[in-house]
């Protein structure tokens, strides 16, 4: 049986995103913090607490992107309420508008995430507490690790001492990165949920554990966050969005978090 950790490049699509923290105005789509361009017939979202949340990033995803290709990405968090998300009495399938009224210990969502395709315009003020920059979106090629494939490999799966493509869609972990597209990279086990429409929710976009967004001067910091001039997403946990491919809502995706 195979001993070490195997290792093969995929196709699957996927896109590195790298902060280039240039500036940005209310046309840029691509963006830390910036000019939210949100779905039609939604508000900027506010916490469960009050506040008004942070938009922490937006981007168009890419075309080649399975389910989401052409879809635009934002993702929101309370300034204040930044623990990780932990679903409660869920064993697979997400409750109705799970978005709204999550199954979490605390009072409502204190996160959002969009995706939609509408034709709409960029907000008419800027987020306040993040430094604006251009994200750019790399191409990148995504490479695929089975750890312990001595432990998880059946004889099956391994022929002439090489793990076989259903090995690898079952069990290769794709790299550690802020990406959109490609495979997740699972810390802990993987994570799987279907959507309150039914339909099997898919990996969308990764950000990579400790990713920083530098926080405009003059605003607070950030409780808990281990640099001062820094905001984080969920106390800096490793983010995985799920999506619904369905698209039954512009906020049908689930944060998971990994550590």
């Amino acid at each position: 049986m195979v001993s070490a950790p195997l290792v093969r490049r995929s196709a699957i699509p996927t896109y590195l995103v790298e902060n280039t923290s240039e500036p940005v105005d209310a046309g840029s789509r691509d963006t830390v913090g910036g000019w939210a361009v949100l779905p039609a017939g939604e508000s900027w979202p506010v916490c469960f607490c009050g506040a008004r949340m942070v938009l922490f990033f937006q981007l168009d995803v890419p075309a080649d992107v399975p389910a989401f290709g052409g879809d635009h990405l934002l993702v929101f968090q309370c300034p204040v309420h930044t623990d990780p998300v932990i679903p409660e009495g869920v064993d697979e399938r997400l409750p109705e508008r799970f978005w709204d009224r999550p199954p979490i210990a605390e009072p409502g969502p204190f996160w959002r995430i969009l995706l939609h395709r509408d034709d709409t315009g960029p907000t008419d003020e800027p987020e306040p507490y993040l430094r604006a920059g251009r994200l750019d979106l790399v191409r990148g090629t995504e490479e695929l690790t089975i750890w312990r494939a001595e432990q998880k490999l059946t004889d099956g799966q391994v022929v002439d001492g090489q793990a076989t493509d259903e090995a690898f869609a079952e069990h290769g972990t794709g790299v550690r990165q802020f990406k959109v597209g490609g495979v997740p990279s699972w810390i802990q086990e993987p994570e799987s949920y279907r959507c309150a429409c039914g339909t099997e929710l898919v990996h969308l976009c990764q950000v990579a554990e400790n990713t920083g967004f530098a926080r405009q001067p003059g605003q607070p910091e950030q409780t808990y966050a281990a640099d001062p001039d820094e905001y984080l997403l969920f106390l800096g946990n490793e983010l995985y969005v799920l999506a619904c491919p369905a698209h039954c809502h512009p906020a049908a995706a689930w944060p998971v978090l990994h550590n």
